[in-house]
């Protein structure tokens, strides 16, 4: 076997690095699959340069692609390159809104949207918050229910209480038939509130299962969601998610 190396961390950065293509990236980070079409009215480029781009792209291993019959569908390579998308986002400098359209749509992602396959924005935090409060998630170093030293900084463990073991079976989620090929429980520092949101399986599955009960629906943006009537209630009643935080 091989010794490990150092990364390649300027190549990625580079891929990243162009406009057009961070847009693409973006538009994915929502866990879709869209086509080649469809991401160069996203990037705001012809048909023919999104080409490039995309294969740029891939041959970063940012992106896939998906064959479907003569159509070609790209996305996320992995949950990691979405998660590097938020942290990226976390230091980089707001785009100027020069719409009344960017301006709506800006204020949507901060209040709820998907950050590849789990809840992100102040909903995400929101929920995150109350899963810790009420016992469902415990942080390592902290007494449960109590917020862990340096929360929005990082370094921060959390683990699956019995009690949130036993809670999240009722509503639907059986945390013991999640995927193992990534981590039960993760974070992400929500780039826009500075504070965790739940990822990791947990993470999907939480989300799948409000898309099911119709408490969540994708909403007129791409990545965007929409918290329905019987998402308010069902977030207070199940989690205590406290109405202030649900607008």
């Amino acid at each position: 076997m091989s010794a490990r190396t150092e990364t390649d961390v300027a190549h990625v950065a580079a891929a990243i690095g162009d406009p057009s293509r961070a847009k693409v990236l973006l538009a994915l980070a929502g866990g879709g699959a869209l086509s080649a079409g469809a991401l160069a009215a996203e990037a705001g480029v012809s048909n023919s340069t999104i080409s490039g781009h995309l294969a740029k792209l891939r041959e970063a291993r940012l992106l896939t692609v998906e064959l479907d019959g003569r159509h070609r569908y790209y996305r996320i390579a992995t949950t990691d390159v979405a998660r590097a998308l938020e942290q990226l986002a976390l230091i980089a400098r707001p785009l100027p809104v020069r719409s009344l359209n960017a301006d709506t749509r800006a204020k949507a992602l901060l209040r709820a949207r998907l950050c590849y396959d789990h809840l992100a924005g102040r909903l995400g935090v929101a929920v995150m918050d109350a899963l810790r409060d009420e016992g469902f998630l415990a942080a390592e170093g902290a007494p449960p229910g109590e917020a862990p030293p340096g929360d929005a900084a990082g370094d921060t463990a959390y683990v699956l209480t019995p009690h949130g073991h036993r809670e999240l079976g009722r509503f639907g989620v059986d945390t013991d038939r999640l995927p193992r090929r990534r981590a039960t429980v993760r974070y992400c520092v929500d780039w826009a509130e500075r504070r965790h949101h739940l990822a990791g399986s947990l993470g999907a599955a939480l989300t799948a299962r409000m898309f099911a009960l119709e408490w969540l629906r994708h909403g007129k943006y791409r990545r965007v969601v929409r918290l329905t009537e019987a998402g308010r209630a069902g977030l207070a009643s199940t989690f205590g998610v406290p109405n202030s935080q649900l607008s």
